[in-house]
């Protein structure tokens, strides 16, 4: 019984044997029949790029006026309603003018009485001088009778100066809007007693439209920057502004930069830039919190690659795979420190024409055989072989 089961065991042994063999076989040879991972690349040009620059900034009148007293007196009326849009030389508040009346009508008087005594001195004068050439008087009496004809035609000018000014008191007791613009509560009420050389202003006003934007750079951003233009690294960018306001939404006008400050706060290190924007609609109001972004500088030999395909190293540097010699991956340092949109710019580490790998990077290594196509395309998809079909045909019957 024993001798009878060792051939069929032994037959057992050398069948396992041989299927196992067959199954590696098939499996080295599936192994050689895949072949290189096919991954997508763009080929990179250098292009023009502007250096976007984003600044903090605030909100500011382009005129502001501080509404004051240039004579004292209690005031009767306030003339406007607070918050209100005023013009220029529209009248906001009147003070008592009676005092001021009555300066007037005293210079009026006086300047009457200079011109009459000036009329009779120069009649005096011009009656002594055929009596003076006869030497009929005193050429003495004559001189002196020039003299005060003289003295009289000053006291008029000095009187009609004096009623000019009397007329500018009684005209600054009604105080009136220096600019126009929107102005805001009045500090001062009826019945308040106001003097010229008060500290306080009564109102203020603001010009809201247009509105200025000051914004706050560092010097030493300023500074590399102007050297990036003089060596011709980057040339000059646009003065037009953009807007992102508190809520993060885009102002609908854009800017213009019309100065960059001449002194460097020493408090903060920073330069202050200013923009004009306009505010028809009266979105911007004074002290309201901003975001500018605005195309400093032009840096016109960039490279832009998509975001995914420039990875970071342990120690934070950029690097990229190109497709290198013989379709095999090549691994290249970069400089990428800034983006626009979707991609990042890069300085320096590649050049016009080179493939830059986008598309099947998660596994590629230095010198790893690939298949490149062109980045996007679609993959294909082969027919079913006619065996197989029949295979599964055969199958389900």
């Amino acid at each position: 019984m024993t001798e009878n089961r060792l051939p069929l065991l032994t037959g057992a042994l050398c069948a396992m044997t041989f299927l196992l063999g067959a199954c590696t076989s098939q499996d080295e040879a599936g192994g050689r029949n895949r072949g290189a991972p096919e991954v997508g690349y763009i080929s990179v040009a250098v292009e023009a790029v502007p250096v976007t620059t984003s600044l903090g900034g605030r909100a500011v009148a382009f005129e502001t006026s501080e509404v004051r007293p240039q004579v004292n007196g209690l005031i009767h009326r306030r003339l406007f309603t607070e918050g209100a849009f005023v013009r220029a030389g529209q009248p906001l508040y009147q003070i008592d003018p009676s005092l001021y009346r009555a300066g007037v009508d005293q210079a009026v008087a006086n300047l009457a009485s200079a011109r009459a005594s000036a009329q009779a001195a120069e009649e005096r004068a011009r009656r002594l001088e055929p009596l003076a050439k006869m030497q009929a008087v005193a050429e003495q009496d004559y001189t002196d009778a020039l003299a005060q004809a003289r003295m009289a035609r000053a006291a008029v000018a000095q009187n009609g100066a004096a009623l000019e000014t009397a007329r500018i008191n009684l005209r600054f007791a009604t105080i009136t809007a220096p600019i126009s613009g929107r102005i805001g509560r009045s500090l001062a009420t009826p019945g308040a007693l106001v003097s010229a050389s008060q500290a306080t202003p009564l109102a203020v006003i603001q010009q809201t439209d247009p509105m200025f934007v000051d914004m706050q750079q560092s010097s030493a951003e300023l500074t590399t920057l102007r050297q990036a233009l003089e060596s011709g690294g980057v040339t000059a960018g646009s003065t037009s502004v953009r807007l992102r306001l508190e809520d993060g939404s885009a102002y609908g006008f854009a800017g213009t930069v019309q100065f960059s400050d001449v002194t460097v706060n020493e408090a903060t290190g920073t330069v202050t830039l200013r923009a004009r924007f306009p505010n028809p609609k009266g979105v911007l109001l004074p002290g309201m919190f901003v975001t500018a972004l605005f195309d400093q500088a032009v840096n016109p030999a960039a490279i832009l690659v998509p975001q995914p395909a420039v990875l970071r190293d342990f120690d934070g540097s950029a690097f990229v795979y190109l497709v290198g010699k013989d379709n095999k991956a090549a691994r290249r340092k970069v400089t990428a420190n800034r983006t626009v949109g979707a991609n990042w710019v890069i300085t320096d580490g590649l050049k016009a024409g080179e493939r830059v790998i986008t598309q099947g990077i998660g596994n590629l290594k230095q010198g790893a055989a690939i298949r490149p196509v062109p980045a996007n395309s679609p993959q294909r998809v082969g027919a079913p072989k006619s065996g197989a079909g029949k295979a599964e045909t055969t199958k389900d019957k």
